[in-house]
């Protein structure tokens, strides 16, 4: 993927099992664990998105909850709404998208993520909501920093 600034919107899903596991891919462009999601299409309602993301990402249905965080790349431009969400049904699958599913714990998420993916899991399950971030790929940037 190109370092190429395109300012678009993103969604990203993190549905928590009753077990406290949260929903994880691995990407298969650039390897990395994530949350599932990605760019809205152009017409498409938010709420839409999100779940057709997830679903072609995981085979795994949800519906979201509430916005749990705001996150802006800002090499890229993307900013990305995240949402906490609910299971609802389907099955995990590797993708087109997804070299791997998986149900990590928190501890894992911080130990298998990017800072600046695992803060979006992290910002899901801890209030208040929403957070809103800035990043520069791998790690946070603060208000005062450019990218």
């Amino acid at each position: 993927m190109a370092d190429t600034y395109r300012h678009s919107v993103s969604v990203a899903g993190v549905t928590v099992r009753e077990d406290g596991r949260v929903l994880v891919i691995k990407r298969r462009d650039n390897g990395e664990w994530q949350a599932p999601g990605g760019i809205l299409e152009a017409n498409e309602q938010i709420e839409t998105g999100l779940r057709r993301e997830v679903r072609e990402e995981t085979g795994i249905d949800v519906e979201p909850e509430r916005l749990t965080g705001v996150y802006k790349h800002m090499k890229l431009g993307v900013v990305a709404l995240v949402f906490r969400c609910r299971l609802v049904g389907g099955a995990p699958a590797e993708t087109e998208e997804s070299a791997s599913v998986a149900w990590l714990t928190p501890i894992e998420v911080a130990e298998q993520m990017t800072e600046a993916f695992a803060i979006r899991v992290h910002d899901a399950l801890d209030g208040p909501w929403p957070h809103v971030r800035a990043h520069d790929g791998v790690r946070l940037v603060s208000a005062n920093e450019g990218a």
